[in-house]
């Protein structure tokens, strides 16, 4: 009898596809946060109004609920590099209409207003596009996924950061108007360098995200995270943590400062948060095998929470900006660890809707929080409210502590690991109707069988063996 020889065939990593989608990232990034100090400048340099500042602030912020939730959908249903290539260029062209505006038609406040709202309108698809395509990038780098999520958050937080410095010196040197041609060339490179990535899956939808109507498709990611305890879990905390800390930064802290006479120190605060949050998310590339994520997640909330309680207290300047950046240095890890738990958990085919969901529900818990803080400070006061709002998030941290399905982080397969391996795996932990076939899970590289001829010489095939999972929670 004839010895079987089996051959393994090893793939070449390929880091350009990674290293081009995060150049897109930090591109696209920083031409928004360009955009973030230039459009309320404009609007003020021109009108001399906050409260037409407000409208177009407002007009930029409330399409990104609906946008973001589906946009997920339009990922599946047209392709991860296409609906990137496609977002990158209706933003890019959103935003260059308004210097064109100003030097053709004059500019208006309802102008900018619509402008502002439909560059919110098409951006968080083109953010859901490449996040979607981080597990293919980083297979075909050979890097780990917690490494690759890891640099991604921190690119992203980098991007955030340098685009309003840049902003403000080009605001000074051409001025308002023309510095948003800057953001229009950002949207541009981003377009180069997501034209050039080639990845498995990304450029046409994947089998079974065409089917049903709009509405339905983004229903079943609803549905999706809705059954996935973990996910549902994550979705929960951070709605909690979001609705009560986005008032702390947007409405407590700048008061305080203004209050005091100090308004550039809200600008130092918010910096060495974002600082603190870069080398959180980049440092968590280096503990996930260490410490273990679901340790990290927990306890980091935890250590996150506590430090809002110092916070609270408004101390002096300088322990106020330590404190600030401990914040962003705690809250750093939590973004690629909720991003590994997407990627890990979801089909391929239902990637896109998950994370739309996930982040529409951030955004959501936004403007609750802010109905709920309002009151709270006409009534309490700046101080006390503060401090109540931090042992609120104390107190969801807790209980953080608490949630069994938060250790199935420790339990996650990997994107990088066996793509039947991982299907088993997200089967295993649904609920038995989604299981079962409501929702049920389509391999992205795998055909589906053919139906075969009857072989009276062929030999039975062995059967499976069924999975083991008896080291998951």
């Amino acid at each position: 009898m004839a010895a079987t020889t089996t051959t393994t065939i090893r793939r070449t990593p390929n880091a350009t596809p990674l290293l081009l989608l995060l150049a897109a990232t930090l591109l696209a990034g920083i031409g928004n946060g360009i955009a973030i100090v230039a459009l309320p400048w404009l609007v003020l340099e021109r009108t001399g109004s906050a409260t037409s500042a407000s409208i177009v602030a407002a007009a930029s912020s409330i399409p990104l609920l609906f946008a973001s939730i589906l946009s997920g959908t339009v990922v599946d249903r047209i392709g991860r590099r296409r609906t990137s290539l496609l977002s990158d260029l209706l933003s890019g062209l959103s935003v260059i209409a308004i210097p064109l505006a100003d030097h053709t038609l004059g500019l208006t406040v309802p102008l900018l207003a619509i402008f502002a709202a439909l560059g919110s309108v098409f951006d968080p698809a083109g953010i859901t596009a490449r996040e979607t395509m981080l597990p293919e990038a980083a297979r075909a780098s050979g890097w780990r996924i917690d490494r690759v999520n890891s640099l991604y958050e921190a690119i992203f937080n980098a991007a955030y950061l340098i685009g309003p410095g840049v902003g403000g010196l080009l605001i000074a040197t051409v001025g308002a108007s023309n510095t948003l041609w800057f953001t229009g060339a950002g949207f541009a490179l981003s377009i180069a360098a997501v034209a050039g990535i080639r990845l498995a899956g990304a450029n046409r939808p994947l089998p079974g995200s065409e089917t049903g109507s709009f509405w339905a498709n983004t229903k079943e990611g609803l549905a999706f995270v809705r059954n996935d305890r973990l996910l549902r879990a994550i979705a929960i905390l951070n709605m909690a943590i979001v609705a009560l800390y986005l008032p702390i930064e947007g409405v407590i802290l700048p008061a305080h400062f203004t209050a005091q006479g100090t308004p550039r120190y809200l600008g130092w605060v918010l910096m060495a948060m974002s600082a603190g949050g870069l080398v959180g998310a980049l440092a968590y590339g280096q503990w996930a095998d260490r410490l273990g994520r679901r340790a990290i997640f927990v306890w980091g909330t935890v250590a996150m929470s506590l430090v809002i309680v110092g916070m609270a207290f408004l101390p002096p300047i300088i322990p106020l900006l330590i404190l600030s950046a401990v914040l962003g240095l705690t809250y750093g890890p939590l973004g690629p660890i909720s991003n590994v738990a997407m990627q890990a958990r979801t089909p391929d085919r239902l990637r896109g809707r998950v994370i739309g969901v996930m982040s529409s529900l951030a955004y959501a818990a936004g403007p609750l929080g802010y109905l709920i803080a309002g009151p709270l400070i006409d009534h309490l006061g700046l101080r006390t409210a503060f401090i109540l709002l931090a042992v609120l998030i104390t107190a969801i941290a807790v209980c953080g502590l608490l949630v069994r399905s938060l250790h199935e982080l420790d339990a996650l397969v990997l994107p990088e690991e066996s793509e039947t391996e991982r299907e088993e795996a997200i089967v295993a932990t649904l609920p038995n109707e989604t299981a079962g076939g409501r929702y049920p899970v389509m391999p992205l590289n795998h055909p589906t069988p053919s139906p075969e001829r009857h072989d009276p010489h062929r030999r039975p095939s062995p059967t499976p063996k069924e999975p083991h999972h008896a080291d998951r929670p």
